[in-house]
């Protein structure tokens, strides 16, 4: 028999040790005591708890400076503003990306995350450049992080002659979805641009991925554009709005009816849980039908100088953000960034049980609300049964192949 043996480990809600029988990736049994062949390898969890992995659900792996020496935040008024400024500073380092993502990726894997979903920046300074680096992330992580890449056009779509073009060609190079970017306050076209990404995300099978910063009812009109499209289209289930501010701008009657199109249309909201503006209403949304989930958004780049992408760390903030005290809470909180994200991407996460993925992460932790409010240092991260990093490092470097899986 291949495989490992992991002892001394917890389920949350478990009375008491288990061990966790993998092979092949699989998981194949899971008891207090497990008979195995003599000389099968043994990990000891330590007593640890046993959860599935993390899954962060919006990043930028091509604007992260993670790796870099600390660069003072440089102000900016406007989103115009910032996006001049991060211009200036991948002109200065244009090879960025390979190392900074790289950076990044190893320290989210050593955080517990396994999955992820990036937007990559398809502008005419840059073309595709950003999205080049990407897929190069990709493929050397593959048997670390599952990544999904979101072709983003941080300059507009209407407002940028040709830049339908470049999103078309990014699409065709492996981008997974097609983005937008504040239909009425940027391109100040909003019917022009969602027919624009919807028409390309038709064309090529892609999914929907928009960053909608527009504020009050002109971003709840836009929400109600973009569940108008998904419909249409057929794409339920395949579009998200990342931010969406204004849900938690409007009165009720305007969000109620907001909500309900969003949640019959499967448009998921995307929040990083930020602190300087209102935010989606997150038990609001989804007593309505929404799906919501979590994303770091920014790391260490020309827009904050903020953010380490641990999930447990973002989970947190939305707890604080919105007083969730109660253990189930913060229970919810942790799928709000790992199963919910997961399905998001399209991605299985069942309940550890016989049968499924071998993909765990080991924590020092009593149960999942200690693990949210501590923030546990001790974490390891199995993929297909072996471990791929633990006490916050990468154990594999990149190019580590999925073999287990095959």
């Amino acid at each position: 028999m291949t495989g490992c043996l992991l002892e001394n480990v917890r389920l949350n809600g478990g009375e008491g040790p288990v061990e966790i029988l993998m092979e092949s990736g699989t998981i194949r049994a899971i008891a207090p005591r497990i008979a195995v062949p003599e000389g099968l390898p043994r990990l000891d969890g330590g007593g640890g708890l046993v959860l599935r992995p993390m899954v962060d659900g919006h990043v930028h792996l091509d604007k992260t400076r993670l790796g870099l020496p600390f660069e003072s935040h440089v102000p900016g008024a406007s989103v115009a503003e910032r996006i001049a400024v991060e211009e200036r500073l991948r002109a200065d380092r244009p090879d960025a990306t390979a190392q900074c993502g790289a950076a990044l990726i190893e320290r989210m894997a050593g955080f517990g995350t396994m999955a992820l979903r990036s937007h990559a920046d398809i502008t005419p300074g840059a073309g595709l450049a950003g999205l080049e680096a990407e897929l190069a992330l990709r493929e050397r992580y593959r048997g670390v992080m599952d990544i999904q890449i979101v072709a983003f056009p941080q300059t507009g779509v209407i407002r940028v002659p040709g830049l339908d073009d470049l999103l078309d060609a990014a699409l065709k190079m492996g981008a997974d979805l097609v983005g937008g970017l504040d239909p009425a306050g940027f391109d100040e076209e909003i019917a022009a641009q969602l027919d624009t990404v919807f028409a390309l995300a038709d064309k090529h099978g892609a999914g929907v991925d928009i960053h909608l910063h527009d504020p009050g009812t002109l971003g709840t009109f836009e929400l109600r554009q973009i569940a108008a499209r998904a419909r249409r289209y057929g794409l339920e289930g395949r579009v998200a709005v990342s931010h969406a501010y204004c849900l938690g701008q409007v009165p009720g009657d305007d969000f109620a009816r907001t909500a309900d199109l969003l949640a019959e249309s499967g448009v998921d909201i995307l929040t990083n849980v930020p602190s300087h503006v209102e935010m989606p209403p997150v038990a609001d949304l989804e007593a309505r039908g929404v799906t919501v989930f979590l994303g770091s958004d920014n790391i260490r780049d020309a827009w904050s100088p903020f953010g380490t992408g641990d999930m447990f760390e973002r989970a947190a903030l939305l707890c604080q953000r919105w007083n969730w005290r109660e253990d189930a809470d913060l229970e919810h909180a942790c799928a709000l960034a790992s199963e919910v994200p997961a399905r998001v991407l399209g991605l299985r996460s069942d309940p550890i049980a016989p049968g499924t993925a071998a993909d765990l992460l080991i924590v020092g932790a009593a149960c999942i609300a200690d693990a949210i409010a501590t923030r546990p240092a001790r974490r390891t991260l199995l993929r297909a049964g072996r471990v791929i990093a633990e006490n916050g490092r990468l154990r594999a470097a990149g190019n580590t192949k999925d073999q287990d899986r095959q």
